[in-house]
């Protein structure tokens, strides 16, 4: 059979390749956050990080929305929620599980939905626009193109609030993968990803995407037209032994003194690259 996508440009191919690829994942991803202690902890840093822009009645935009566990989220503060995701796969997921939670009822719509294209959606729509779990990283060659659409979508007052794969703390955390890139491809390919952030330089990548420091993630929503409110880490301490994350897990007085240290220190300035994902909070600059 003829690859379909053959003659789409690059970025469109891989586009294409990450729907494919969450589509096929299905469940697998309602258990990232969950299925260990430390995906607990990241879940917990992205709640807490959310928090402040919440408020009782708020129409938010959901991008990237999965199998629903901020969905649920956005729902217990009183929010009403357009659920999109670039998965039918993801989307028939988040109703089965949003209905289950018992929060259907603040869902406003789904729809499938590229991030690089939210032309749908008038301009001022949103009080939030909520795009965890990376997927400006899937924006690839069309990253500006796709923040300024969530910024005209937001009200003047409006905020952003997003999740982008980090270069340096995904090095960090998966060291042992990128060492192997280097053995099976040669220098020049893992030099390619360090300097790029761009996994499409690994010919045999399961799954691909494009990684950003913080700075550059300053200076991107800077040049489309935002301003950068609040930055944090996904995780930090939490990507250290698991044992000893596990025993402090035991302890409900321990677990909660840890995820205020960590909380603190996923947010400060030298941490913010040192996790999985960088998340960051901005809004329209008026």
């Amino acid at each position: 059979m003829a690859d379909s996508t053959a003659d789409l440009p690059s970025s469109d191919r891989s586009v294409e390749a990450i729907r494919r690829y969450y589509d096929a994942l299905a469940e697998g991803e309602e258990d990232r956050l969950n299925k260990d202690v430390a995906g607990r902890v990241s879940f917990e840093i992205h709640r807490r990080f959310l928090r402040p822009y919440l408020s009782e009645g708020q129409r938010v935009l959901e991008i990237g929305a999965g199998p629903g566990r901020f969905t649920t989220v956005l729902a217990e503060h009183g929010a009403r929620v357009v659920v999109t995701d670039i998965s039918p796969v993801q989307l028939r997921l988040n109703e089965a599980n949003v209905s289950a939670a018992g929060a259907e009822y603040a869902v406003e719509a789904r729809h499938t939905l590229d991030i690089r294209d939210t032309t749908r959606f008038p301009d001022d729509a949103f009080d939030l626009v909520l795009a965890y779990g990376g997927p400006l990283s899937y924006a690839f060659d069309q990253e500006h193109q796709a923040l300024a659409g969530l910024l005209r979508i937001l009200k003047p007052d409006g905020v952003l609030v997003a999740s982008v794969m980090s270069l340096w703390g995904s090095w960090r955390a998966r060291l042992a993968g990128a060492t192997q890139v280097a053995i099976r491809h040669g220098i020049d390919v893992a030099d390619a990803v360090i300097r790029t952030g761009d996994l499409r330089h690994v010919p045999d990548a399961t799954h691909v995407c494009h990684m950003f420091t913080w700075e550059q993630i300053v200076t991107l929503i800077t040049e489309c037209g935002g301003t950068v409110l609040a930055g944090s880490a996904s995780n930090w301490a939490s990507l250290e032994d698991p044992n000893v994350l596990a025993d402090i897990e035991r302890s409900p007085q321990r677990w909660e003194r840890f995820l205020a240290y960590e909380t603190v220190a996923c947010a400060s300035l030298g941490a913010r690259d040192g996790g999985t994902h960088i998340l960051v909070a901005a809004r329209p600059r008026g």
